[in-house]
């Protein structure tokens, strides 16, 4: 990750300091924030010359010289979707920014184009029974059925692995003979995978306390029936940048009251709403994690992650979400199964 920290910048600086920034750091910009960190615009050392050159001098302001409408990108976007940004505007960096504009990290096109290996593990939750899929599952564990061509593992697998992350923990119990059958060791796929075999239902993170040894780093841990298109560097700049313990993903969930709403007070009607939206945020069943998450986990119980993420809170831990807006789809029911087969080639190919 880079370490965007040092680029920072208010925009009360002078010219002087904003060099200093400048020549100092390998990305050669300075990025000005405000005291939130929302990003206000970004100075190059061109833009300084150019001032420099119209009569400004070192201890002037940096106010009228820095470029107040950069092209940023947001937490959810793709890589695809960055390289073409920076293709389009002639950029070798931009600034990544999440929902509120604060900076999260810079997206630098040498990094996305170099190949990455990140020793942060990946852990996939794939021993449920998918009862819910059955006849489906009756014979072969849900995160092995098919969507497009290939099993729902398998782009979760090849999704991470986009992004440099290589180092995969399979959490398996039923049927578990097939993913492993399958997959073998993750060298055919370009990854290196270690199977941890739960001997009975463990939750979410109860999971964990099989795996205590591996985890020495943050770590990512993934329901194995999702399929989603966010990207997993953002989530992880994310996670440090907030200086979090626990990162979740949340979706923004709608639901529409089917009729008018009264609402009463002491027995007089004080409004009528007429068939509103509520919107909650819900979990994605995605999740970061610093290893210091680890002794809140109980071993060998069933601990599932929400009683995980309300132990962080209740003891006043930085437990953070992350929003996500792109593909997201939890294959639960077989309406979602369907209607992933229906989507897979437009999102993933």
């Amino acid at each position: 990750m880079n370490n965007f920290h040092k680029t920072l910048l208010s925009p009360t600086a002078t010219i002087r300091e904003a060099l200093k920034i400048i020549d100092s750091g390998a990305m050669k910009i300075a990025l000005v924030v405000d005291g939130n960190q929302k990003l206000l615009g970004t100075l190059t050392d061109g833009d300084v010359r150019r001032a420099i050159l119209n009569g400004c001098g070192l201890d002037s302001s940096i106010q009228d010289v820095y470029y107040k409408s950069p092209t940023t990108c947001g937490i959810n976007d793709s890589k695809e979707k960055i390289l073409q940004l920076a293709v389009a505007h002639k950029l070798y960096q931009i600034p990544v920014i999440d929902d509120e504009g604060r900076i999260v990290s810079i997206a630098e096109v040498d990094d996305l184009l170099r190949p990455i290996h990140r020793k942060n593990k990946v852990v996939l939750m794939a021993g449920g029974l998918g009862s819910r899929l059955s006849p489906l599952t009756d014979t072969t564990p849900k995160p092995m059925l098919h969507v497009g061509n290939k099993p729902i593992l398998e782009t979760i697998i090849e999704n991470f692995a986009k992004y440099g992350y290589t180092e995969i923990i399979i959490s398996v119990n039923y049927k578990s003979h097939i993913i492993e059958e399958y997959f073998g060791d993750g060298e055919r796929f370009g990854v290196e995978i270690t199977y941890i075999h739960e001997t009975k239902r463990m939750g979410t993170a109860g999971a964990l306390s099989l795996m205590r040894d591996h985890l020495s780093e943050p770590f990512f841990v993934m329901n194995g029936d999702l399929l989603t298109n966010i990207n997993f560097e953002h989530m992880h700049d994310y996670h440090l940048s907030h200086d979090a313990i626990a990162t979740m993903a949340v979706r923004e969930y709608d639901f529409q009251v089917p009729y008018g709403v009264v609402n009463v007070l002491d027995g007089k009607i004080v409004s009528i709403e007429e068939k509103p939206t509520h919107r909650f945020f819900v979990s994605a069943g995605i999740y970061m994690l610093s290893p210091d998450v680890l002794p809140n986990i109980p071993e060998d119980q069933f601990f599932d992650m929400p009683t995980l993420f309300e132990k962080l809170i209740s003891e006043r831990h930085n437990a953070v979400s992350f929003p996500i807006r792109e593909y997201w789809l939890d294959i639960g029911r077989m309406s979602d199964y369907e209607r992933a087969n229906s989507e897979y080639s437009g999102v993933f190919d």
